[in-house]
C-alpha cells in the first residue's frame, strides 16, 4: 500500500473511533436539576425523556398548582443541560470528522481519467 493510501486508512479508522466514542458519549447523556429548597429533582435522558423524578414530602404542603409548577421547571432545567452535554458530544465529533482530519488527498479516491 502507498504511503498516501496508508494516511487515509488511518484517518478513517480515526474517524470510525471517534463516531463510536461519540455514540457511548450520547447514551451517557443525562441531565439533573434540583429545585433550590430541594424539594424536586428531575433527571432527563439525552433524548430529554423524563428518567426520574424525585419530590421532597415538603411538596405535601404546597399547592397542586405550585408542585406542577416547580416540576415542569425541574424538567426544563434538566433537559437544558442534557442538550448542553448533547451538544458538547455533537461539537466534538463534527470536530473529529471535519475536513482535513482525514489523511489523503480528497481528489485521490477518483483517480486519474
Amino acid at each position: 500500500m502507498s504511503a498516501e493510501m496508508d494516511a487515509l486508512v488511518a484517518g478513517v479508522t480515526n474517524q470510525l473511533e471517534a463516531l463510536e466514542a461519540a455514540l457511548a458519549g450520547l447514551r451517557g447523556v443525562r441531565g439533573r436539576f434540583t429545585s433550590e429548597d430541594r424539594s424536586v429533582s428531575a433527571e432527563v435522558d439525552g433524548d430529554g425523556a423524563l428518567t426520574g423524578l424525585w419530590l421532597a414530602e415538603s411538596t405535601t404542603t404546597r399547592s397542586p398548582a405550585d408542585v406542577s409548577r416547580l416540576v415542569l421547571w425541574a424538567c426544563r432545567e434538566a433537559a437544558a443541560r442534557a442538550a448542553a452535554q448533547r451538544a458538547e458530544v455533537i461539537a466534538g465529533l463534527n470536530e473529529s470528522l471535519a475536513p482535513g482530519n482525514v489523511g489523503g488527498d480528497p481528489d485521490s479516491a477518483q483517480g486519474d481519467h
